[in-house]
């Protein structure tokens, strides 16, 4: 009997393990994860805990190959997207009202946009925010009932595998686990990535450098916005400049009830947004990413950290208005937890001239959209962390020296739901055939 080891309960070990029980996958599947399951796990927190930051936060599954990751560049454009469909029907089989789950599909680029910005479009699927924590209750019970076993509020410190054994203590206790695996699907999110980093120092993997993606949480009021978001819901503004190595684009846009949240990584403060159905919630508010790629950073991953804690006020992220709009307050009805400055400074003294790109941006965005002004604020800083990705096998996402250990999601360099649930269930389809 096979014995499978899943560490971290985000939306790539959670549909690695559906896939596995739904196909009478007879071997133990453990899951050891840093947070709660979705009965105890506080709303506020986004970072960790059953079905991970996006699956508990953002209710937008995006469907095309090019956004979130290039999980074609594995499997090709085809089974990719196959396997998007098993991920999203995941969330509709789980979810309290599936018929509400819709599509977006925007087809045509708007000419005031283009000769500013580029528009990326592409299908959307909207799950719904307000439904999130529902279909994590659903879900994870349908994983309890197969056999699966968790273990919550344990950090995995170590693993052996040379031995394979996954290492961990309790957060709660002094208490500390050994799991021994037949095969480990290693799917920690964003706030395990410098353990995965450590893990592929200290054995020495061949990896691949990852850029630098780093920038600002955008505020602004959503009618401003309006004749784009009548188009595309989940705009992706974006720009290239080839020759400097950078590239900048917005990114999971939120609206009409749209809040923005504190994310606390790495002991440092950085942002992120979602955004409510209820109307209840609703704050006629947009706010979105601007995100900047740069490419050919010594280090990018220590490059990135040093700027995060350079935007640190007394321990806090800033943020700053040129209107002097002060920081929304998050759905709990608490002002987001930041520091307000009177200028851009904390961004030049993090990123340096970079910070000129993101100016720019926020300077056209202003001529494409004339009743914004200077009607809007920013939280500094939004930041994705990508640790150099480990090269693996393009068949089950098996590192090369440890063909029993597969990466996934985050730790695999992926930045979206689908793409991270993806990949876990191509990893579970390829253990069924063993």
């Amino acid at each position: 009997m096979s014995n499978v080891v899943i560490v971290g309960a985000g939306v790539a070990g959670v549909n690695a393990a559906t896939k596995l029980v739904d196909n009478g996958f007879d071997g133990k599947i453990t899951i050891i994860d840093m947070g709660l399951d979705p009965y105890r796990r506080p709303a506020a927190d986004v970072m960790r805990g059953f079905l991970g930051a996006g699956g508990w936060s953002d209710g937008k599954l995006t469907y095309h190959t090019s956004i979130g990751g290039h999980l074609s560049k594995y499997c090709g454009e085809e089974k990719s997207m196959e396997l998007f469909d098993q991920v999203i029907d995941n969330f509709k089989r789980f979810h309290p009202n599936p018929d509400e789950v819709q599509c977006s599909n925007p087809e045509e680029e708007p000419d005031f946009i283009k000769p500013y910005f580029g528009l990326r479009l592409f299908p959307v699927w909207h799950v719904g925010t307000d439904y999130l924590h529902e279909i994590g209750k659903n879900w994870h019970d349908y994983l309890v009932s197969k056999g699966v076993e968790f273990i919550w509020e344990t950090k995995v410190h170590a693993i052996d595998f040379e031995n394979c054994r996954v290492l961990g203590k309790s957060l709660v206790e002094d208490l500390h686990t050994e799991n021994r695996y037949d095969k480990l699907i290693f799917g920690v999110g964003k706030s395990g990535i410098d353990f995965a980093k450590q893990l592929s120092e200290d054995y020495e993997l061949p990896t691949e450098p990852k850029p630098v993606q780093i920038g600002v949480r955008f505020e602004a009021p959503q009618h401003h916005f309006q004749k784009l978001i009548d188009i595309a819901y989940d705009f992706k503004l974006y720009r290239k400049f080839d020759a400097e190595g950078v590239s900048l684009r917005s990114f999971c846009t939120n609206n009409n009830a749209a809040y923005v949240a504190a994310e606390h990584t790495y002991g440092d403060i950085s942002y992120n947004g979602h955004a409510k159905k209820d109307k209840k919630y609703e704050n006629g508010m947009t706010n979105f990413g601007i995100l900047m790629e740069i490419k050919d950073i010594d280090k990018p991953f220590d490059w990135a950290r040093e700027a995060v804690k350079k935007m640190q006020v007394d321990g806090k992220g800033t943020y700053f208005s040129p209107s002097h709009r002060v920081p929304s307050k998050t759905t709990e009805g608490d002002y987001v937890e930041t520091e307000v400055v009177d200028n851009i400074e904390p961004l030049y003294d993090a990123i340096g001239d970079y910070a000129i790109y993101i100016q720019d941006f926020i300077h056209d965005m202003e001529k494409v959209f004339p009743t914004l002004g200077k009607d809007w604020g920013i939280y500094m800083p939004e930041v994705k962390y990508l640790a150099p990705e480990p090269l693996v096998n393009y068949n089950d996402l098996s590192l090369t020296r440890f063909p029993n250990v597969h990466f996934v999601g985050d730790a695999l360099s992926a930045r979206g739901i689908t793409v991270s649930g993806a990949q876990g269930t191509l990893v579970a389809e390829q253990l069924l055939k063993k």
